[in-house]
């Protein structure tokens, strides 16, 4: 995954705080976007073929043997693929209308069998879509899993008999074949092939019930359907009608799918959950914030599907979970393909959004849908939470993942080399690689079958650009199991990602001569702790064991240097040097943005003889990616520790000193290194840590019901003793309120702010009702409050009615105070 170096983030250029030109937040978007993108390249390949069968002869096989000049006895739905009509581009039926018989003229024939109407019992409430776990989606369209059947009932003109035959069709993409899978063609009560299969559950006067079952390896996306008849008196096509599309997704409750998740708690949790905890920070300074995925709001399943078409995926390829997510992991940034979000790192975001201030991806993916462009901006956690909004709305079990201390490895040696002069002060222009404060990405489960057995389960997917795969700035998926064990041959990008979680961090000194000497290696400094939210609750889980072996065990210590055999420096654990008997640790104190704050460093003597330690304090401030600033304040201690005693070194900053500096995360680095003169030992250590923001305060003011208005109160103190300006709120909360914008102006220095907000519940349940703040003087401030919506009375389960999603709207406060 490292074929070239990516061209938006990373250190940026000569200068780590002199980032280039915003990145335009106007890309070229796709001219022809509502059509879809025909890139097959055998589309002509059954027209050249002259005729071939009939409609029913590949349909069924007890029709193969008619007669020549009944071969063709009426246009196939999606318009005929031979040659007589080689010229069509868009093969569909034709929109609503009369139905069609043999000769094509609409004529309907007496005794002929006509399907009046189709009820695909679409309703949210309707048993498919409770059975498929699809009711929460804001559609009327039947929407179902794939492998599982569903139910339909067919409306005809007369009882049906059992001579009659009757075959249903499902058809996507701009050229339907039926050897891609692309055109479905299922006849009733007539056997199957490859899972597809229907038949007659009950016939009850002009009306027929059908269970049609689906192939668990289906091609994902939204499908056009339509019915054919034939009895003596002729033949009989169902008009299209938009009204009978079908959604056919992933089915992780199908075990013939190699989506399959055998937990019903993993099901609910990483399929079904519309919300969830992204962590960001440090290691020692975990900040939670609540995203809303919002997988189900109306339009967003549109969304994920332009998504492929953007790119110009090939239908016969959809129904692979390892292409799609690997498509997908590509199309949530925009390098490339003009895909969903602009990445930004560079601190200027004055022509698009503040990463920090999304809540939620719903507004991020209507956006892309409704004009093309790609959104501004992004950054790790942003691209992450989208991936699993588009993830999960397909169908796939996904999760989104926290690394803290995420190495981003430049030079393929699988170590993060620092590199530092005679004195050990850091050479920034040789430090190319860079340690992440943290990095979020995300793990989608399934099977692996283009990988040998063993490596099912969950796998990497990660949207972030920083390296490109293959040329394309994409990544995974890659099985977890393979970065566990070093494995870095195996397919998806698993150097690349083995680095960001288990390299060790090696500093390189120059000596006298020019060249570079390894002095420390810091074994576990990278990938120091990898969480996501848990199961059935808003807590944290700690998920490093399933990435690594224990730190420091022998099958780590294998795992490591077997993938560094693979890197660029395939002997940089040859030339180490040991006898370290003073250990250093480094702390922080905890401090919200606008307060004073201390840092320490504690030595130990382990050792029975003296030791005078000379040491080197460098302070800066650092994005979460590792890129640093110039050093803003330093300290130099000479410490004399006895046998088997500690001293404290402290460094106090005060708010003045850091706030001209501070950048986006409110993190700093302080790099440590001492030398102990009796025994030539070097200490070496990065600390990073990070001043907090606060909370906004929400509170809701009455009951929450399905379709009556709702208040909610929000309140944020603003802890810094300078205004804020151009303050905006985001408020977003799916089933509760589309994406809403607020402007409400400057905030005083120390001052306290109270605004109210209505929102109509449009579905009942447990949901999550999320804010931010963001100004440019502070931002990464978010609350949430959990809304508990009841039904409305009279039993109606759902309202159409949903909040607004005004944009830009310019709010009063209730009340503003001082501190």
């Amino acid at each position: 995954m490292m074929d070239g170096p990516r061209s938006d983030m990373g250190r940026w250029g000569g200068n780590p705080l002199q980032p280039p030109t915003t990145p335009s937040p106007e890309p070229q978007p796709d001219r022809d976007r509502d059509r879809y993108r025909d890139l097959d390249p055998d589309r002509d390949h059954r027209s050249r073929r002259g005729g071939a069968r009939s409609f029913w002869a590949r349909c069924c096989g007890c029709c193969s043997c008619r007669n020549r000049e009944d071969d063709d006895w009426g246009p196939e739905p999606s318009g005929s693929r031979g040659s007589r009509n080689r010229g069509s581009r868009n093969r569909r039926p034709e929109s609503r209308g009369s139905g069609v018989n043999a000769a094509g003229d609409g004529t309907i024939r007496e005794g002929m069998l006509v399907v009046t109407g189709v009820d695909l019992l679409s309703s949210r409430s309707d048993q498919n879509r409770r059975e498929h776990h699809t009711d929460e989606f804001e559609y009327d369209e039947l929407i179902v899993r794939r492998g599982q059947p569903f139910q339909l009932v067919l409306f005809l003109n007369r009882p049906y008999e059992s001579s009659d035959r009757i075959a249903l069709e499902l058809l996507i993409g701009n050229n339907p074949e039926v050897g891609k899978g692309t055109h479905v063609i299922i006849p009733v009560d007539k056997g199957g092939s490859g899972g597809w299969k229907a038949h007659v559950t009950k016939a009850s006067g002009q009306n027929l019930n059908l269970r049609v079952h689906t192939s668990p390896s289906a091609i994902i996306g939204k499908f056009q359907f339509t019915v054919r008849t034939r009895c003596e008196a002729g033949e009989f096509q169902l008009p299209f009608d938009p009204q009978n599309e079908i959604y056919i997704l992933f089915n992780p409750w199908c075990p013939e799918d190699i989506v399959y998740v055998d937990h019903e708690d993993w099901r609910q949790e990483y399929v079904l959950n519309e919300s969830g905890r992204i962590y960001y920070g440090t290691e020692a300074q975990i900040g939670e914030r609540t995203w809303n995925y919002g997988q189900f709001d109306h339009g967003v399943l549109d969304a994920c599907l332009y998504i492929l078409d953007r790119r110009g995926m090939p239908y016969g390829g959809r129904g692979d979970p390892v292409s799609v997510s690997r498509v997908i992991s590509a199309m949530v940034n925009s390098l490339d393909d003009n895909g969903v979000l602009i990445g930004n790192w560079s601190g200027d975001y004055s022509r698009g959004t503040n990463p920090s201030a999304w809540v939620g991806s719903v507004e991020i993916l209507l956006s892309y849908l409704r004009t093309g462009y790609s959104v501004p901006y992004g950054q790790c956690w942003v691209f992450a939470g989208v991936t699993t909004t588009v993830l999960r709305c397909l169908g796939l079990a996904t999760r989104t993942v926290t690394n803290f201390n995420s190495a981003h490895d430049t030079d393929t040696s699988l170590t993060m080399d620092i590199y530092f002069d005679e004195n050990m002060k850091p050479l920034e222009h040789l430090n190319h690689d860079s340690v992440w404060n943290f990095h979020v990405w995300n793990d989608c489960w399934m099977k692996r079958p283009d990988l040998p057995s063993g490596f099912d389960g969950w796998q990497v997917v990660d949207a972030t650009p920083q390296e490109t795969s293959s040329g394309i700035f994409c990544c995974g998926p890659c099985s977890v199991e393979s970065i566990k064990n070093g494995l870095v041959y195996m397919k998806y990008d698993t150097p690349f990602i083995f680095a960001e979680v288990n390299s060790d961090k090696v500093y390189w000194q120059r000596q006298e001569d020019g060249s570079f000497k390894i002095v420390y290696v810091e074994e576990k400094a990278i990938g120091t702790l990898i969480v996501t939210k848990a199961i059935s609750s808003n807590m944290r889980e700690d998920i490093t064991h399933i990435y690594k072996h224990p730190e420091g065990s022998e099958a780590e210590r294998k795992a490591v240097e077997t993938a560094a055999a693979h890197g660029s420096k395939p002997n940089v654990y040859a030339t180490r040097d040991s006898a370290e008997d003073v250990a250093m640790q480094v702390e922080a104190q905890d401090a919200v943005t606008g307060q004073d704050l201390t840092v320490s460093v504690v030595l130990t003597n382990r050792g029975s003889s003296q030791r005078t330690v000379k040491l080197h304090l460098y302070l800066s401030v650092t994005y979460y990616t590792g890129v640093t600033g110039s050093i803003f304040k330093e300290s130099k201690k000479e410490v004399a520790l006895a046998p088997g005693a500690s001293d404290q070194v402290t460094m106090p900053v005060a708010y003045k000193e850091y706030r001209p500096h501070l950048v986006d995360q409110g993190a700093m680095l302080l790099n440590v290194s001492g030398h102990v003169k009796e025994s030539g030992q070097v200490l070496a250590k990065q600390h990073t840590f990070r001043v907090r923001t606060p909370d906004l305060s929400l509170t809701l003011l009455g009951a929450a019901v399905v379709g009556q208005e709702c208040e909610v109160q929000i309140i944020f103190k603003n802890p810094l003793p300078i205004t804020l300006t151009s303050v905006v709120f985001r408020l977003e909360g799916s089933g509760l309120q589309r994406p809403k914008v607020l402007n409400v102006g400057d905030i005083g220095g120390n001052e306290t702010v109270t605004l109210r907000q209505t929102f109509v519940p449009v579905r009942p349940g447990p949901r999550q009702l999320i804010a931010s703040l963001d100004s440019p003087q502070l931002s990464q401030v978010h609350g949430v409050i959990q809304v508990d919506v009841a039904p409305a009375s009279g039993g109606r389960f759902f309202s159409e009615a949903g909040g607004d999603s005004r944009s830009g709207e310019s709010i009063p406060m209730a009340s503003r105070g001082g501190a």
